[in-house]
């Protein structure tokens, strides 16, 4: 990830094309910095082409008289003069000896190991320059272009722009290319070329983005004698750099220098003026008194954060990095699929926003919305029961329109029957421990209990304490609530199963007596509750399989689907038709491969009636929720008379932007999800490669022996992985939400720890490990594409503070 010191100002220098003066500028860089009294440092990435055009020996030749500041470096060097993914490539071809061509992991490494060995020298204020190769989009030796490739580093550039013909349209071009990355770009310089005089209108195009422009004469033509040669390009950068400390270069690293002293400046004031500002959502402001405790978050890239720890006492060190990674441990609050900042999520954003921006929806449509609509409906969760699709904002509001669906159409469907109640009584049936967004109808949909509620909160309906599951001491076992244990034969709170995979086979277990249990036990109650003074239930609503918020409690699988087949009575029903009850599916948290599974309908073994998704649908870029119904519930709202339409929208409906970022999430998780990575995951959990089996089995990216190790560990009550959710329950007396047991014992991993060797973070730098609590409940989950051994290192810090935990006890 990105690195920071106070006494080190790096920039990276990228070209807007081949052969448009990066080396020459560069040159002029280092040599205006060494002549400013700094220690330099050139970092030549990847060189191609003969050892006397080398760029690293080139820039020692022209610093002059200061060659003694600089310190010049190449990390690969091949023969060939092309493209560097084309040089590796002819290196093997040619050679009898392979040379191994580093991953774009392995290549960021390398530089970033560099940068951190040059701090460790640092005394006083110094200057970094690292130089790519060719254009912004050039290759680098693994074939990614060279703007993804460095991503990950995220250092501050400088972008040398073309001054040729057609040069004007290259310099944009480029520059827009790496905003639409995130890039800062914080000076572009270029040749003075009097006749096509790019730098004119650059200028002030510039100028209006907030950034320079300087130009300079361009260098003189090579000349035949190497002596004479040699004389004009020294008079060129004595000319260009002069002895007086003064001229555009020295302007240029004076700015440099004040962009540098600007971004440590404004990290540094970012957790005082966030404490004096913002109002955080579920945060105890009375808890957060110290500027430390901010979290500032400079960027991010795949998994992890890049934060800033300035104001940390270790922080004073000069070689310490100022920004160290920090794995995303809730995928930020869930919604992270692909990892931040993936380019073809932001790239389908801009498509979008170009297009489109935005645009109103009613009566309307655009490519994005309808394109998503149908492939959520024939290809996605709602294939082979839904019919419409609806646009809103997030989980909680596509929650609100589901439950304003259920009970119209509960309503319409009843409304000889309802008697004198009205409609505003109908309430609806849920389980406990249920969360479905902070909005007021998603609230009223959940039982007023705990700590999500508010004053306004009026809960309407039941709910019922659920069987759940959940691995204790190695042993899958199935926890059953006081009322239903005691139906059961022996009367036994804790079931042992046979394994989880079993557990989660529906219709298997569908046979056995606890199906049965739960079957009078549901039919028992629900006949109870209508004989007595209880709201009229209109719908039933779910969390499938996981109820997060609620404390990460995974639900017997067997007992929702017996719900399921309770409420809608006996009758053969068609999946596009309700009966019973409409069944809402809130699979906002769970949906689209969070738990390795495209929808839980195929687990379960039965289709709701409506159904929620958001969060993973965009990738975690933007936000957006799509609530999928069947074709008899748009039917309760059919009608001549306008007041009997879902009048109910949002000002961003079907907003484009996030409808094409969706379409391209589902692409790339396609793709993932017949990759060798999760069939590898399926494998260690002994999950054969069947269609069928993938659809319905479960699995967990997290190692299967991990989980078993942890659940056998003395401070650890239960544990439970499945698709990328690993929840780890602490033993603590004083359980619940508002417990800090779980916080406090995993403290520890919040802090990078220093190792002999490169961690997996982008870079190999030491990383932490941002993570969210639920009370006595600590969760942690990954991205659909975390690599596997970013899992293994965080499933060994895990592992660890709980080893440590329980010796201090």
């Amino acid at each position: 990830m990105s690195l920071l010191y106070k006494q080190l100002r790096i920039h990276q220098v990228f070209g807007a094309n081949t052969d448009v003066g990066k080396t020459v500028l560069t040159s002029a860089l280092v040599r205006a910095s060494a002549a400013a009294g700094h220690p330099v440092y050139y970092l030549k990435p990847v060189s191609t082409g003969p050892m006397s055009d080398a760029d690293d020996e080139r820039v020692l030749a022209l610093v002059g008289q200061h060659k003694g500041r600089v310190h010049s470096k190449c990390l690969f060097r091949f023969d060939d003069p092309v493209s560097p993914h084309l040089a590796a490539l002819r290196a093997n071809e040619q050679s009898t000896v392979e040379r191994t061509v580093p991953t774009d992991d392995a290549f960021v490494n390398a530089v970033a190991s560099h940068i951190r060995d040059c701090s460790r020298h640092i005394q006083s204020p110094s200057h970094m320059y690292v130089e790519t190769a060719g254009g912004v989009h050039s290759p680098t030796l693994s074939g990614t272009t060279q703007l993804d490739a460095y991503r990950p580093l995220f250092l501050p550039t400088v972008l040398i722009g073309d001054s040729r013909l057609g040069g004007i349209s290259s310099t944009i071009a480029s520059y827009e290319a790496m905003l639409l990355r995130g890039y800062i770009v914080d000076a572009i310089l270029l040749f003075r070329d009097e006749y096509y005089r790019n730098w004119e209108y650059l200028t002030p195009y510039f100028a209006e983005r907030g950034i320079p422009v300087v130009s300079v004469a361009p260098p003189p033509e090579r000349a035949p004698d190497p002596a004479l040669d040699a004389s004009l390009t020294e008079s060129y950068y004595k000319d260009m750099v002069p002895t007086s400390g003064d001229g555009a270069i020295f302007d240029v690293i004076k700015h440099l220098d004040t962009c540098h002293t600007r971004r440590l400046g404004e990290l540094d004031t970012m957790p005082r003026r966030t404490l004096d500002s913002i109002w955080w959502p579920f945060v105890q402001h009375g808890h957060v008194k110290h500027e430390a405790d901010v979290n500032v978050i400079d960027s991010a890239w795949g998994d992890f954060f890049s934060i800033y720890n300035g104001k940390r006492p270790t922080s004073s060190k000069v070689s310490t990095s100022l920004l160290e990674p920090q794995f995303d441990g809730s995928a930020s609050w869930w919604t992270q699929a692909l990892g931040h900042a993936h380019p073809s999520l932001a790239l389908a954003a801009a498509r979008a926003a170009g297009r489109y921006g935005h645009v109103m929806f009613p009566e309307a449509t655009h490519l994005p919305a309808l394109r998503l609509a149908e492939r959520l409906l024939q290809d996605g969760p709602g294939r082979g029961w839904a019919s419409r699709a609806f646009f809103s904002d997030d989980g909680s509001t596509g929650m609100e329109v589901a439950i304003k669906m259920a009970l119209r159409a509960f309503a319409t469907r009843e409304a000889g029957a309802l008697g004198g109640a009205r409609r505003k009584d109908l309430g609806i049936l849920g389980l406990k421990g249920s969360y479905h967004g902070d909005t007021i109808g998603a609230m009223d949909a959940c039982e007023d209990a705990g700590v999500y509620t508010c004053e306004w909160h009026d809960a309407k309906g039941y709910w019922l304490d659920p069987p759940t599951v959940s691995v204790r001491k190695g042993k899958t076992v199935v926890s059953l609530p006081p009322a239903i244990a005691a139906e059961t034969q022996d009367g036994n709170a804790d079931v042992e199963t046979v394994s989880l995979s079993w557990t989660y086979n529906i219709e298997e277990r569908l046979k056995s007596s606890l199906a049965e249990t739960y079957r009078d036990y549901i039919t028992r109650t629900l006949q109870n509750l209508k004989d007595g003074d209880g709201p009229r239930i209109a719908a039933l609503i779910l969390e499938p399989l996981v109820m997060g918020a609620g404390g990460m409690i995974f639900v017997d699988p067997l007992f929702q689907r017996v719900l399921i087949d309770v409420v809608r009575g006996p009758d053969l029903r068609s999946p596009s038709e309700w009966s019973g009850l409409p069944v809402i599916f809130d699979e906002v948290f769970i949906g689209l491969y969070r738990l390795g599974l495209q929808t839980s309908s195929a687990l379960l073994g039965t289709t709701p009636d409506i159904s929620v998704n958001a969060k993973i649908l965009t990738g975690g870029l933007v936000p957006l929720a799509v609530t999928l119904a069947s074709d008899s519930v748009y039917r309760a709202f059919l009608s001549e008379d306008k007041v009997d339409a879902l009048l109910h929208g949002h000002s961003y409906t079907a907003y484009p932007v996030g409808c094409e970022v969706a379409h391209e999430t589902l692409d790339i998780v396609e793709k993932l999800a017949a990759s060798d990575a999760w069939t590898a995951a399926r494998e260690k959990w002994k999950v054969p490669e069947p269609e069928k089996a993938n659809q319905t089995a479960v699995w967990s990216f997290w190692d299967p022996e991990f989980v078993h190790v942890v659940s056998q560990m003395e401070h650890v009550a239960e544990v439970m992985a499945v698709g990328t959710v690993l929840s780890i329950k602490i033993r603590d007396d004083s359980a619940g939400y508002q417990s800090h047991s779980a916080r406090v014992l995993l403290d520890s991993i919040n802090t990078a720890v220093e190792r002999d060797v490169l961690s997996p973070a982008p870079g190999g730098s030491p990383f932490g490990i941002h993570y969210r609590t639920l009370g006595n409940v600590a969760y942690f989950m990954l991205s659909l594409n975390t690599p596997a051994n970013v899992v293994r290192a965080v499933e060994e810090r895990v592992w660890t503070a709980l080893e440590n935990g329980a010796l201090q006890k």
